[in-house]
């Protein structure tokens, strides 16, 4: 949830933020109203119980005379109506300020691109496309003649989407995401293996649960849900804590599978490992004060471009649009890569300043140099997924058909350097 200081001190900045994301400036007005509502509501509640308490000291005066007393009593009984009635404002204005407040995304940081899914700004690309003198493969050709996957008993077991890795494709997985480990730990994550089955209130904190609610598994029976990032446990480790910031930024690596509906998303980037409903990933998770939240975003995606080298692809960097970040994000940048079936660049990693709004909506705080409570910053980050499997194989392809191993990915495959047909 926004800052609502913000908002009664700067409410255009806010509409703003919602025209650059081509979202509804009247959900503004909704919470603004919402707002005075709600404190107009505490404030005559309160000065009504306080009128109360008042009153019952003068009924426990023994000295009053009969007919003062009758008087107090008959104004004590008026009082007692009239305080549950304003306690019952108070408790729906609670419930709308709730709702609207909800409603409103985070807010954009400044020079983040307005517009949508197609407004990005590339910032840099690294690597070139090679040109290639003989018909290139797509991944799914590749994987398939190389036996590393096997989409068609995927299918069958358990229906589209769905896919083993087999033999050294299990091993080159397993390689890469060893690789986002060992990176990680080396720049001080505390590697996690989180639950991927989580209750409504964290998938909720996350900001899941809104306008992309399609895309989460539920189980309704037991009344959780299946993560599709280990952001969403990662978040909600530390929910309605105060934690301990002074010595710096908490950092967590956390190693899951990830489940995704990847509903609407019918024939867009649906063959073989691009949009899959399980695949594995290792998420980068940060907890700061807000004043670093830019300086880690700018850590996270640093070590993102370091993964990306290793496994030698040519990628490029964009900053998001505003109405492509989803609700929690306040900036986002991607990295995606050159793949060459398609002559297009793919993402394969996202990493996503969320300043204080999810930790807001979870209770995440920290004490201050003064020991005062304050929201904590969160900010995310994908290191590896299996996703990258599709543009390795792509980018590594020769003639005949088989796949060069980068030299970072090699020892996980004991030291194989060409995966060979056959």
């Amino acid at each position: 949830m926004i800052d609502l200081k913000v908002l009664r001190e700067d409410p255009e900045r806010v509409r703003a933020s919602q025209r650059a994301r081509g979202e509804d400036e009247e959900t503004v007005d909704a919470l603004i109203a919402a707002d005075e509502r709600r404190r107009k509501a505490v404030a005559t509640a309160d000065s009504l119980r306080a009128a109360q308490k008042a009153l019952g000291k003068q009924l426990s005066q023994a000295s009053l005379a009969r007919g003062n007393r009758e008087e107090l009593l008959g104004r004590a009984k008026q009082l007692a109506e009239e305080v549950k009635l304003a306690e019952a404002e108070q408790a729906s204005a609670r419930k709308a300020i709730e709702y609207a407040h909800r409603a409103v995304p985070n807010l954009i940081l400044e020079g983040v691109p307005a517009g949508g899914e197609d407004d990005y700004v590339v910032l840099k690309h690294v690597g070139t496309p090679p040109e290639r003198d003989f018909p290139v493969r797509d991944h799914v050709e590749l994987g398939t003649a190389l036996g590393l996957f096997d989409l068609e008993r995927g299918a069958k077991v358990s229906g589209s989407r769905f896919y083993f890795l087999t033999g050294l494709g299990a091993r080159l997985q397993l390689g890469l995401l060893q690789l986002a480990v060992a990176q990680a730990v080396a720049a001080e994550f505390t590697l996690m293996i989180p639950p991927v089955l989580v209750r409504p209130e964290i998938m909720d904190g996350t900001g899941f649960l809104g306008a992309h609610a399609a895309e989460v598994y539920r189980l309704r029976e037991d009344d959780l849900y299946l993560v599709g990032t280990s952001e969403v446990p990662l978040a909600g480790y530390h929910a309605e804590e105060i934690i301990e910031l002074s010595r710096g930024p908490l950092r967590y690596a956390g190693w899951s599978s990830c489940f995704r509906r990847e509903a609407g998303s019918y024939g867009k980037d649906t063959r073989g490992l691009i949009r899959v409903h399980q695949f594995d990933k290792v998420e980068m998770f940060v907890y700061c004060r807000p004043g670093c939240a830019e300086t880690e975003h700018q850590r996270l995606l640093a070590l993102q471009e370091q993964m990306l080298a290793a496994i030698e692809v040519p990628y490029r960097v964009i900053d998001v649009a505003a109405g492509d970040l989803g609700s929690s994000a306040a900036r986002k940048f991607d990295c995606e890569a050159w793949l060459p079936s398609g002559r297009a660049y793919r993402e394969l990693t996202s990493t996503s300043n969320c300043t204080t709004f999810q930790a807001r909506r979870l209770g995440i705080r920290y004490r201050d140099s003064e020991g005062r409570a304050q929201i904590a910053a969160t900010l995310n980050g994908t290191l590896a997924t299996t996703r990258w499997i599709a543009a390795l194989l792509e980018n590594h392809q020769r003639p005949d058909g088989s796949v060069r191993v980068p030299a970072a990915l090699r020892p996980a495959l004991g030291g194989i350097e060409l995966i060979t047909p056959g």
